[in-house]
């Protein structure tokens, strides 16, 4: 299937930052199913990514578990998880066991990492962009190989996402590995950023178009105007891009920019 072809459908990526209590984030999960959203995202940093730098923030993975077990419907994921920050083997068992607790809902997204504070407060090495996507690039595969031994075994064959649009290494590690790819760009770029995944596609022997594509819409936190945003929607998925996410940050988690989304997707 194409990704033309493929359904629209909506995420929303809760960001864990600016929110003190744990409550207001569970709360807006459950929001996320009752409106028709399709897949709920967090992502894996340390501290916050705007606001105040030390503003309140919760952890990735232990969230993910417990999204698991309060959501039924919706897919639940990083966007994207640091590979930095675990062993890959360790990933894939924590990936697996989340897999589990949904009853297969879970996308593994994935990324080299790149926000130097958090590589420096919690004790890892930052080394350099290029390092960084070399040691993706070998993780990778010892992921899917742990992934094939555990006992027992994912539920599915759980959807790898990997995020970024460097042209050289990122993008043909999209073409090697991925299920999804989440561009960060917009849909201004997003076309050259797309014939290049193709070129890399072709040179590894693969139809781009088995890779789902993903964007963000609404900028950062999602509020820009409904008319804009339903326009930055119908571009990007006139372009290919089927699964859109919007961002809504703490502490009250707006969702107002996913209603209108959602009810844009149902009226398709």
């Amino acid at each position: 299937m194409t990704s033309s072809l493929r359904s629209v459908r909506i995420g929303v990526q809760l960001q864990p930052q600016h929110a003190a209590q744990y409550r207001k984030i569970r709360d807006a999960v459950r929001r996320c199913e009752d409106i028709g959203v399709d897949v709920a995202f967090n992502w894996d940093h340390f501290f916050p990514l705007y606001g105040d730098p030390d503003g309140p923030h919760f952890e990735c993975w232990t969230m993910l578990a417990a999204w698991a077990e309060q959501t039924s419907r919706i897919e639940i994921g990083a966007l994207v998880t640091c590979n930095s920050y675990r062993n890959p083997e360790l990933l894939a068992d924590m990936a697996r066991t989340v897999d589990h607790i949904s009853d297969g809902r879970l996308i593994l997204g994935i990324g080299s990492g790149w926000k130097r504070k958090d590589y420096t407060e919690y004790g890892y090495e930052f080394g350099t962009a290029g390092s960084r996507l070399d040691d993706l690039a070998a993780a990778l595969p010892r992921i899917k190989s742990r992934l094939g031994k555990l006992n027992p075994p994912p539920t599915r064959q759980i959807p790898l996402l990997i995020g970024g649009g460097g042209e050289k290494k990122t993008l043909r590690l999209v073409a090697e590995h991925a299920d999804m790819w989440h561009s960060f760009t917009t849909a201004d770029d997003y076309p050259a950023k797309s014939a290049v995944l193709a070129e890399h596609c072709a040179a590894v022997g693969r139809d781009p178009d088995t890779i789902e594509r993903s964007a963000a819409v609404g900028g950062e936190t999602g509020r820009a105007g409904h008319a804009e945003l339903i326009a930055d929607a119908e571009a990007l998925t006139g372009l290919g891009v089927n699964l859109l996410t919007v961002g809504s940050t703490g502490p009250d988690y707006d969702l107002s920019a996913a209603e209108v989304l959602c009810r844009w997707r149902d009226n398709l």
